[in-house]
């Protein structure tokens, strides 16, 4: 889920920026200090979006710099568990699926593929094939996933983790969905 927030920090302006746009300075800042990062219980912080500084600075002792506080919109990317997203598949590997679900991206194991039917991997192909139905999973493909694990272990982008499963009612490749439809 997306989510525009307001938050409030304090920003440095070195000595060789003064006589900048405040807002610039403070754009340029936040977003060299947040944009791609994690933040636990909040999530990725994609952009900054709009920035409010104040122009009276502190100046604090033995730094040159002035210090000023500023309001700013972020775009977050928050992914709550149990949420319904959709992702192109964009790695096959023999432990399972990696799919991209916009500024990140989520795993499915192999075992979450389908119900009731194991997928294996097929290394030539770099493809997921199931046993029984020999239903195909590659690159490129669409599918619908349920959220089952976040887990947000630092401040890069590479401590968000997502688990999806597929192993649900009209979860999967867009075209299984279809044809259980047509079917019932």
């Amino acid at each position: 889920m997306y989510k525009l927030i307001e938050a409030e920090d304090t920003i440095r302006i070195h000595p060789s920026k003064f006589g900048e746009p405040l807002e610039k300075i403070a754009l340029e800042e936040l977003k060299d200090r947040y944009e791609g990062t994690v933040v636990a219980n909040l999530g990725l912080i994609v952009s900054i979006l709009k920035v409010q500084v104040s122009e009276v600075g502190r100046i604090l002792p033995r730094d040159p710099s002035t210090h000023h506080k500023v309001r700013f919109k972020a775009l977050v990317f928050q992914p709550l568990l149990h949420e319904i997203v959709e992702g192109e598949v964009i790695m096959i590997e023999d432990i399972g699926v990696f799919v991209r679900l916009g500024p990140v991206d989520g795993f499915i194991h192999k075992s979450q593929i389908a119900d009731n039917e194991l997928f294996t991997y097929d290394r030539h192909q770099s493809i997921a094939i199931g046993e029984n139905t020999r239903r195909v999973l590659a690159k490129g493909d669409i599918v619908r996933a349920r959220i089952v694990q976040v887990s947000t272990e630092s401040m890069q982008t590479r401590g968000l983790r997502i688990g999806l499963t597929m192993r649900q009612p009209f979860l999967g490749k867009l075209e299984w969905i279809e044809e259980k439809k047509k079917k019932k």
